[in-house]
């Protein structure tokens, strides 16, 4: 049934890129601290760049637990599970870093992305382990539609609005771990 590959082989990428909803789940190197485990999904926000390196936007929230956690200590694991279709599960575990705009590397990375206002980083992931298992436990949905209360919000509170929200919201994690973003 669990099988690991040395590469995004081709029927796991189109597994991936065909789910409406991903999970992403990191925690800092403290017993104390909390794990964090979000889910992700809006259309156009993941891609998976070669046979070893997923990317997603980060866009603005109510926390920062993943980019702090990975500031600190670069671990995360990201969970495909198909709600529709054949059940199976995907996860990749790896090394994180967080590209903010305005780094190097974040023009050409965007380009591989929707449009979404209030954009903080792109998450870019290196797999060390890629593995797939039977999603047999998870329960059938139908995708009824995108969500669009982040990009609403994101757009009536405008780029200073956002600015501030970060600098208020944003610049450290639950456990007091920090952000590290540049516009803090």
């Amino acid at each position: 049934m669990a099988k690991t590959y040395d590469a995004i082989v081709p029927k796991l990428r189109e597994l991936i890129e065909q789910q409406k909803m991903f999970f992403v789940a990191t925690a800092p190197l403290s017993a104390e601290g909390h794990v964090n485990l979000s889910p992700k999904g809006l259309d156009g926000t993941l891609a998976v760049l070669d046979d070893r390196t997923i990317a997603y936007l980060d866009l603005t929230g109510s926390g920062v637990e993943t980019i702090a956690h990975l500031r600190e200590n670069g671990r995360i694991c990201m969970m495909f599970c198909a709600f529709e279709g054949a059940p199976r599960i995907v996860r990749i575990h790896g090394t994180a870093d967080v590209i903010e705009p305005g780094d190097a590397e974040f023009g050409e990375l965007i380009a591989h992305f929707a449009d979404y206002p209030a954009v903080r980083s792109i998450i870019r992931i290196r797999a060390t382990r890629i593995s797939d298992s039977c999603g047999y436990g998870v329960p059938l949905y139908e995708h009824k539609g995108e969500r669009d209360q982040l990009q609403r919000w994101a757009r009536s509170k405008g780029e200073e609005g956002i600015a501030q929200y970060k600098r208020d919201r944003n610049a450290e994690s639950l456990d007091g771990l920090p952000s590290g973003l540049g516009d803090q």
